[in-house]
């Protein structure tokens, strides 16, 4: 199994800001130390280019931020400070989500150790997300004419409302997305499938929904390439979640959506979106879970021909 990681890129943050940088060089330790993968299945992302980028954002867009010609407005609805880093950072996170869905494409399953930037829209970034990689990485997967159609299935706490709005009216991307109904963004967009949960949503209850979600999402998209958001936030010591998931339900939740892909034969790529825990070791320890638990069971995953690209 391949993984793609992008932490050596990084950019400066004001001292005490909530976004946890740290976490993507602990979990890169965290996997290394694990002996999950062969060091030489264990990749530097690379950049995604102006052509890819520009699959699922604008021109201008990208050309101003790229200048840093963002207005105060646009900085703070992303969330970040504006650097050449942060631009360069995320090039590489969308870089590691095509290199990791051509990986799983030959092989089954593959992991971006970043990822699932889903609030970034067609000319705007927002919720820490520059550039939208999941619909930058599936379009040039179909641009490639390695697939033709794909899902994302959307587990990050929060509403994936950047890819539902890149992918509206497009049948060759089915958008599914479980997620706290209360919580960030207030405006959801409408994906091809939302199940919104209330706060204090715990794991017998969320297994439930998304077991008919994933089901009914994998059925209706019919797809040749999964993309799967496994993000930790909805742990119950996440600062943004307000879902109270235990750490054993959300293995559970990687195992079903994991292990369904599989017995479908579905190349699947994993992208870790977002985990804001109290403490930081315990969204490393989760996001460790879920890559040990693609590379458990990576040697089952079977590609059915007709589905890998060159």
């Amino acid at each position: 199994m391949k993984i793609f990681y992008s932490d050596q890129f990084t950019f400066a943050l004001p001292e005490g800001h909530r976004f946890p940088a740290q976490k993507y060089a602990l979990l890169r330790q965290a996997v290394v130390a694990a002996d999950l993968v062969m060091p030489a299945d264990l990749i530097a992302s690379p950049a995604a280019t102006d052509e890819q980028i520009g699959y699922a954002h604008d021109e201008a867009y990208l050309r101003r931020l790229v200048a840093g010609d963002l207005t105060a407005q646009e900085i703070r609805r992303i969330g970040l400070p504006w650097s050449p880093e942060l631009v360069d950072r995320s090039r590489r996170t969308s870089g590691g989500t095509i290199a990791a869905c051509r990986a799983a494409l030959r092989e089954g399953i593959a992991v971006n150790l970043a990822g699932g930037t889903h609030h970034a829209f067609r000319d705007h970034g927002q919720g820490y997300c520059l550039f939208n990689d999941a619909i930058i990485a599936i379009r040039t997967m179909q641009a490639e004419g390695r697939i033709s159609r794909a899902v994302v299935l959307d587990c990050d706490v929060h509403q994936g409302n950047g890819t539902a709005a890149l992918a509206a009216g497009d049948p060759t991307i089915f958008t599914f997305s479980i997620h706290n109904e209360q919580n960030f963004p207030l405006f959801k967009e409408a994906s091809d499938l939302d199940i919104g949960l209330d706060d204090g949503a715990g794991d017998h209850d969320y297994l439930a929904a998304l077991e008919g979600g994933v089901c009914q999402a994998l059925e209706q998209a019919r797809p040749d390439l999964v993309l799967y958001l496994a993000g930790a936030d909805p742990y119950e010591g996440d600062l943004l979640g307000r879902f109270v998931l235990t750490k054993d339900g959300l293995a559970r939740r990687d195992r079903f959506v994991l292990g369904h892909c599989c017995a479908a034969g579905l190349p699947t790529t994993v992208v870790l979106a977002g985990g804001y825990a109290r403490d930081v070791r315990d969204t490393v320890e989760l996001h460790l879970q879920t890559v040990r638990i693609a590379a458990e069971m990576a040697p089952a995953w079977a590609v059915p021909v007709a589905r890998i690209g060159s």
